[in-house]
């Protein structure tokens, strides 16, 4: 009895999609969202040097790491963030006026867990970051909505440790390693589909035999 050795058509198809897509997505992050990333680190890098402006009243990304300076009102809340060894950031929630939409002002860090600081508010200086965001990394994925900023303050109130300087490195880009890894998974699924192919094939040649 003969047993004809068919070629799985539709499977391979499949997978051959599966790692066509795989693959695009690795040059996508290679030759686009790469360039991307490093002209906008270049931009934060040379934030720093450029003038001082007032804090802005919308979020933009570009603007990370500028001089700025802003007018917190009245304070209208004063938490506590981790700073990792430094203990925790003291930020404050600031009333700007009724024409704005409020800033956020990191005045300086302490170790201390149950400070609670009295700044009455006033004039601050100091560099442009991100604000805390509770948003896990899935979750950011699904909200657009922009992360605020936030003014890091140059000179930190009595009582409290100075901010740290601007740090470009703590922007990531993974764009490079996103793409090896879509590149490594495009391999690892043709191996292991050539593979099966083989095995099926030594299967279908078994019972042919026989």
């Amino acid at each position: 009895m003969t047993t004809t050795r068919r070629f799985p058509v539709l499977p391979t198809l499949l997978v051959a999609l599966a790692v066509a897509a795989m693959i695009a997505l690795g040059l996508w992050q290679l030759l686009d969202r790469l360039p991307k990333k490093e002209a906008f680190l270049a931009q934060l890098a040379a934030n720093p040097a450029r003038p001082p402006m007032a804090f802005p009243s919308l979020p933009d990304e570009t603007l990370l790491f500028r001089r700025a300076t802003g007018v917190c009102l009245e304070p209208t809340a004063i938490r506590l963030a981790g700073a990792g060894k430094a203990g925790f950031r003291v930020i404050a929630d600031c009333r700007t006026g009724a024409e704005g939409p409020g800033m956020i002002v990191q005045l300086g860090t302490t170790r201390d867990p149950k400070l609670e600081s009295q700044w009455p508010g006033g004039a601050v200086s100091g560099y442009i970051t991100h604000a805390p965001d509770g948003r896990s990394l899935i979750g950011s994925l699904f909200d657009p909505t922009p992360a605020r900023l936030m003014l890091v303050a140059d000179t930190p109130p009595a009582g409290l440790a100075p901010n740290g300087k601007p740090d470009i490195a703590s922007v990531p880009n993974n764009h490079l390693a996103y793409a090896g890894q879509w590149f490594f998974f495009a391999a690892i699924a043709a191996i292991i589909y050539v593979l099966a192919l083989g095995r099926r094939g030594k299967v279908v040649s078994k019972a042919a035999s026989r």
